[in-house]
């Protein structure tokens, strides 16, 4: 088969290296000439563990191409996927212009029979639109080309998206007819031989699919958060709490674990997407905007207890971070609660050195040279009067608390993601502030 992948983004770029990888022949196509040049050089626009080595193999092996040029890269192909941006517009619904933009160009130049298949995540409602783009452009050159229109959403974990498409959990693909499921069929079969399941549904539903599993995930994040905060005020201990009803099947363990709110480029943006797409259609997502709510809250937690603990006296200290990328292992630094902690701090009159062991050089886009960057997570808390602890990179978890203890110029440690124990940290006499467990205030009275 061959097919053409256009957006070299995180999700094209995985999309079209995974498809190489099993043997398909992919073109990923981009309008940004110096990204073409760099993936042609071996350069990345951005970091997911084992895909360098991966483009690596298949570019070399033949099976993988990059291009700017669309009407050539479209010619002969079986399948074409739509994998651009639908960054958020100021009121939260998706921009769709870059979609509808690469519809337009492909329907500018297929010359024979290809599915066409949105993979960026987009409002129900958008393959009609990309239909229709294609339609016009068809008729504009005259031309009587059979295609069909597909959806079929992504659903990539970032620092585990390689296994994620190699080993999917599932497949959705939302189709409209026979011919659609069999090409569909046919490009995913090399993911099916090992049982996993791909799923064909209506094309609506398939695109409702992505926002409702990324909007409960959310959900479970933001409700977990909120627990937390009620658990500091009333004694109990949100650890323990999150392994008392994790262990429910009904709930299950992941997405519960407190923190300090999440980030990256699906969540925040799929939830006032589809906050957006009820108002449109005259139904309000209450739990949603909760959810929406309680998670640019939570991004304030951290900061909130440092300044409590210092009594609001802030002005002059100087502040070590770990952890810039909304997750570990990325750089992405997209609505990062790192970025909203950053900037309080230093509105507040702090100094700040943070360390990242990958996102430093994205942070640099947004925070300039306003802060400073360490080479190693120890540099950072050279006279440090605190260490937040942001995002729960491994090179973090077990750190020398004594080669920490002797660095910092102050012991006090505020834990955004609870990767420490407050026993052992209060024994080597760090002050240790968590999540969800009441640490910075007096026990109440017996």
């Amino acid at each position: 088969m061959k097919i053409a992948v256009v957006g070299t983004g995180y999700v094209g770029l995985v999309t079209g290296t995974c498809f190489a990888e099993v043997g398909i022949d992919v073109t990923c196509i981009d309008i940004d000439q110096k990204k073409i040049d760099n993936l042609h050089n071996g350069i990345l626009p951005i970091y997911e563990p084992g895909l360098e080595e991966m483009v690596s193999r298949n570019v070399e092996k033949g099976r993988l191409h990059f291009s700017t040029n669309l009407s050539e890269a479209i010619k002969g192909c079986d399948v074409a996927f739509i994998a651009v941006g639908t960054p958020p517009g100021e009121d939260g619904s998706a921009d769709l212009k870059y979609v509808l933009a690469v519809a337009r160009g492909i329907g500018e130049n297929i010359d024979e029979y290809c599915v066409v298949v949105t993979k960026s995540t987009v409002p129900v409602g958008t393959a009609a639109k990309v239909r229709t783009e294609l339609e016009q452009a068809l008729q504009k050159r005259g031309a009587s080309v059979e295609f069909d229109v597909a959806s079929n959403p992504e659903f990539l974990k970032e620092g585990a998206a390689i296994d994620d498409f190699l080993k999917p959990d599932r497949i959705v693909v939302g189709i409209s007819s026979e011919r659609a499921e069999e090409v569909m069929t046919k490009l995913y079969k090399p993911f099916l031989l090992n049982g996993h399941p791909i799923i064909f549904m209506d094309i609506p539903s398939a695109e409702m699919t992505k926002y409702a599993a990324n909007s409960m995930l959310a959900t479970k994040i933001s409700f977990m958060n909120d627990v937390a905060n009620l658990c500091e005020i009333m004694g109990a201990d949100v650890n323990m709490v999150r392994r008392g009803i994790g262990s429910d099947a009904r709930i299950g363990t992941k997405f519960i674990y407190p923190g300090i709110g999440y980030g990256g480029s699906c969540f925040p943006k799929d939830v006032k997407a589809l906050i957006k797409t009820a108002q449109e259609n005259g139904y309000d997502m209450q739990v949603l905007r909760a959810v929406e709510s309680v998670n640019d809250a939570q991004k304030s937690v951290l900061f909130d207890k440092l300044s409590r603990h210092f009594q609001g006296e802030l002005r002059g200290l100087h502040i070590a971070v770990w952890g810039l990328s909304f997750k570990p292992k990325t750089d992405d630094m997209r609505e990062a609660p790192s970025l909203v902690i950053i900037e309080k701090l230093l509105a507040a009159g702090c100094t700040v050195t943070a360390y990242d062991p990958v996102a430093m050089p994205e942070a640099k886009h947004s925070l300039g040279d306003r802060i400073a960057y360490a080479k190693d997570e120890f540099e950072a808390l050279i006279d440090a009067d605190a260490l937040l602890v942001v995002t729960e990179w491994p090179d973090f978890r077990v750190p020398n608390f004594g080669v920490m203890a002797r660095l910092m110029k102050q012991k006090a440690i505020f834990d955004g993601r609870n990767i420490y124990e407050a026993k052992e940290l209060k024994e080597l006499g760090f002050t240790y502030h968590c999540i969800g467990v009441k640490t910075d205030h007096k026990e109440p009275a017996a």
